[in-house]
């Protein structure tokens, strides 16, 4: 529901913010971990504001939040946000309220809370949450028919598909943040034509332009989440990048599915963009009439009206050559997250049906985002290339079937629509080292 703290026309006494273009503003107030680089300073909890950090730790000793504001800011400043996410939506919004009108221009708090910025140029970042699982989603029915297509030109989408949001659980070890470098993966692959497998470097690097679900308040072991319920289980969203191994996760795919095609590497955006700060950006969320309807415990009215949610993402790669020789990154693709043929209630209610059990800070990946569009739409580098037969030509002539080692992908996201204000997520940034033989 759209509040005060939605206003288009609120600015911000911290300048920076009212700046056309800035993912920050004071309608956005996402929350994050940070710390001064270079220092051996605890990593603490942050609201961005501009183009600075609001230290939640040092706001909160001010004294300035009362009431359920006050429990939310003082686990805003921790190390880890679970606290926080635990609380739920009530909570949640108090502090959005509390602080959207103690950063308004000419709020009588902004002298007690200018002390508590932090310059982002000034920071590094860590995983917001103790991720205690991570399950990602297959939910793209244009990424499904795109891959699917290459593999089984036929009957590109499993029957599944189209009747419940498709997942696995993935590895919450080797989830980092933006920035994050990672080698090349080693492993498994059956060349083409081969009758028996090779082991070395992976050859088919890919990324996957995705979205990460934060979950909030969790359920008991053998509860359910229904769908009317499942958006005050979730906190928040950021930027994802679940890289791939393709050759690798298509040698080791069946019968039991993901391994070491995928484990190797997840990338988050430093940010996460509350489900509150979103609200203006709901859309109705569509079925084609002539598809499968979803089964009665994945539908509600509430879910039609404004399950979908439109925020628009880009892919941008740059080289080690584009970096030497200042050309530039090439923008791969640019799509939004509306199309999902799954929305993200959906994924939570489905997660538990069985009676599992979810937990302040697990992680959801919305699984790859293709749009229905041209090419350009497509959220991975398998779809853009025909899986490498068609290589793409960037900016400086340099091509690429799939990524090499030095490759830098950029993801970045951003909601913006008529007589509303333009809130984003930051960027999404990892790099490609070479492999380590063993």
């Amino acid at each position: 529901m759209l509040n005060e703290t939605h206003a288009p026309g609120l600015t911000s006494w911290v300048a920076s913010a009212n700046q056309p273009g800035c993912d920050f503003p004071l309608q956005n107030l996402p929350h994050g971990v940070f710390r001064r680089r270079g220092t051996g300073e605890a990593f603490r909890g942050g609201v961005a504001i501009g183009d600075q950090i609001l230290d939640m730790a040092q706001a909160y000793a001010t004294g300035m939040f009362e009431g359920a504001a006050a429990k939310a800011a003082r686990l805003a400043g921790a190390p880890a946000l679970n606290g926080l996410m635990a609380l739920g939506p009530a909570s949640w919004s108090a502090l959005r309220l509390a602080l959207s009108r103690a950063l308004r221009e000419n709020a009588v708090e902004a002298e007690a809370l200018r002390p508590c910025l932090v310059p982002q140029s000034e920071v590094e970042y860590a995983v917001a949450a103790q991720i205690g699982d991570y399950t990602d989603f297959y939910t793209s029915i244009d990424h499904a028919r795109n891959v699917g297509r290459l593999v089984r030109p036929d009957d590109p989408i499993s029957p599944n598909f189209q009747w419940m949001p498709i997942a696995y659980h993935g590895r919450g070890s080797s989830i980092g943040v933006s920035g994050q470098t990672y080698r090349r993966p080693m492993g498994q692959a059956m060349p083409p034509g081969a009758t028996t497998p090779v082991y070395g470097p992976c050859a088919r690097l890919d990324y996957e332009l995705e979205l990460g679900i934060f979950v909030g308040p969790g359920n008991a072991q053998g509860e359910q989440i229904t769908l009317p319920e499942a958006e005050q289980h979730i906190f928040g969203i950021c930027l994802l990048n679940d890289w791939s191994a393709r050759d690798i996760q298509f040698w080791e795919l069946v019968p039991l599915g993901p391994f070491l095609g995928k484990n190797f590497c997840t990338t988050l955006s430093p940010w996460i963009v509350t489900l509150e700060a979103l609200a203006p950006y709901r859309q109705a969320w569509e079925r084609p009439v002539n598809e499968p309807q979803p089964l009665a415990y994945l539908e509600s009215p509430a879910n039609r009206a404004q399950g979908a949610i439109d925020i628009s993402l880009e892919v941008w790669l740059d080289t080690q050559k584009s970096r030497d020789d200042r050309s530039g990154p090439t923008r791969l693709s640019h799509t939004s997250f509306k199309h999902q043929y799954w929305t993200p209630a959906q994924m939570l209610t489905h997660h538990t049906v069985g009676g599992c059990n979810l937990n302040p800070g697990d992680l959801l990946g919305s699984g790859t985002i293709s749009g229905p569009g041209a090419a350009g739409e497509a959220g991975a580098i398998i779809e853009l290339t025909k899986a490498g037969r068609e290589p793409l030509t960037l900016n400086n002539g340099e091509q690429r079937g799939f990524l090499h080692d030095g490759d830098a992908v950029t993801l970045r996201g951003w909601c913006e629509a008529p007589g509303k204000a333009r809130i984003g997520f930051g960027e999404c940034r990892g790099t490609v080292l070479p492999a380590l033989s063993r």
